[in-house]
């Protein structure tokens, strides 16, 4: 595995974090609306993410079998952001302008700590492929230093 196969690696997983504070980020900003465009409470969004086998420039590594997982490299993406199929909270407050006849209000399923704790997750995973990063540049800078 060459440098730049590192870093590309390292750059898959900051993109898809990205993604992932993204979406923590729109499920904390819609924590109260209670009414989208649809007429429902806003649901929580989940990003799901799967790996990507890599090949970069390596041929050998495209002749790998596909049960093999020894020498494979992967990276990984966000396929898809779904919504989640919890059940909404519902709350008494009739003075709501969204409540009910009967004066309860449905508020979006997003609950704030969890979110805060796959905030974390995302921070620790977007640190750990910076460093990783960082260490493959840094092999790479020290190479060049060698080849003078």
């Amino acid at each position: 595995m060459d440098f730049l196969t590192a870093i590309d690696i390292s750059t898959s997983g900051l993109d898809a974090q990205r993604i992932r504070m993204n979406t923590i980020s729109m499920n904390l900003a819609n924590i109260h609306t209670t009414k989208t465009e649809t007429g429902q409470p806003y649901r929580r969004k989940v990003p799901i993410f799967t790996t990507t086998p890599y090949y970069g420039q390596d041929a050998s590594l495209r002749s790998q079998p596909s049960g093999s997982l020894k020498g494979r490299l992967e990276g990984v993406q966000v396929t898809d952001i779904v919504e989640d199929p919890s059940d909404f909270q519902v709350v008494y407050d009739p003075s709501h302008p969204d409540a009910d006849p009967q004066g309860y209000v449905r508020l979006p399923n997003v609950n704030l700590m969890i979110e805060m704790v796959q905030m974390l997750t995302a921070k620790r995973s977007y640190e750990a492929n910076v460093t990783a990063l960082n260490a493959a540049k840094n092999m790479a800078l020290k190479s060049l230093e060698l080849l003078k």
